[in-house]
């Protein structure tokens, strides 16, 4: 099931996709909050909530929110795929493979939904993409074993870990180029967890104005997600709605020779097989 959040006649909603259209399930579950379905008793019912319901809302024209609009927690996994370390390696920058997967803390404000603008901030002219497979947390828990990981786990998504360059190596700590706000897109939706299996490698590929820009699978990566959770759920404990950006393969734009990055009236988008394509313009900041 793909299950959103959005905005319509000025108040948010969430629900499911059926049929092309969006049926809204906050009245019906007497859940406020996608996150907050995810952390019910009715989440594990989804499928007879929607049963021969029709959809009320067009997806055409609709106004998507991220996936999660406040997570509590979005944490990101750094150079997570081995591709992008050896590329990384190759640009000059000499950073060893770490024993524990490095993570750091995205901000909600940071986050925009598909087809909203990515803002490129008036600092910078250094703008990247980064295309990730997104994993939502449905079961809380703290200390979770990597054996375990995959019962936490509600669904998947789409993250563009949009980058701002130089403020991201302002320190060895790269948070500050990491939160600028509009510079997360997250969606389109998400795809629940029993419709792609645990261990399954995906295809991702990020195309900016229709050029192919990263081709890869999430078999590349270095920390795979039970280990993430794991890592992640000994320093603070997971709760649903909670997100963890698995991290990007090779082919950002910051590695190129010449270097290439985002600029106003540009089309970045993200594919992930499985889930869909995450879409989003460029726009320069007011």
């Amino acid at each position: 099931m793909k299950l959103l959040s959005y905005l319509h006649a000025g108040r948010e909603g969430w629900g499911a996709v059926v049929d092309n259209g969006v049926l809204p399930l906050a009245q019906r579950t007497g859940c406020e909050s996608l996150a907050d379905f995810l952390g019910s008793e009715g989440f594990a019912r989804r499928e007879d909530i929607v049963h021969g319901l029709r959809p009320e809302l067009p997806l055409d024209g609709l106004h998507y929110l991220p996936v999660i609009p406040r997570p509590e927690k979005i944490v990101c996994a750094v150079r997570n795929y081995m591709d992008h370390h050896q590329e990384v390696l190759a640009a000059g920058m000499q950073r060893e493979l770490s024993e524990e997967p490095p993570i750091f803390l995205r901000v909600w404000r940071s986050q925009v939904g598909h087809e909203q603008p990515i803002v490129r901030p008036r600092v910078s002219e250094t703008l990247d993409w980064e295309g990730e497979l997104a994993v939502i947390i449905g079961k809380p828990g703290r200390d979770i074993p990597a054996e375990r990981a995959w019962e936490h786990v509600a669904g998947y998504s789409i993250y563009n870990d949009v980058s701002v360059r130089e403020w991201q190596f302002h320190a060895k700590q790269i948070a500050s180029g990491k939160n600028f706000e509009g510079t997360g897109p997250f969606g389109p939706w998400m795809v629940t967890a029993d419709e792609i299996a645990p261990e399954r490698q995906l295809r991702l590929t990020t195309r900016l104005n229709g050029e192919t820009v990263q081709d890869s699978h999430t078999g590349h990566m270095i920390f795979p997600i039970p280990r993430l959770i794991a890592y992640a759920s000994t320093i603070f404990t997971l709760v649903p709605g909670d997100v963890i950006a698995t991290g990007t393969p090779a082919g950002v734009g910051w590695s190129r020779k010449p270097q290439r990055f985002m600029k106003p009236g540009d089309l970045i988008e993200v594919e992930i097989e499985g889930i869909g394509t995450l879409r989003n313009p460029v726009v320069m900041q007011a």
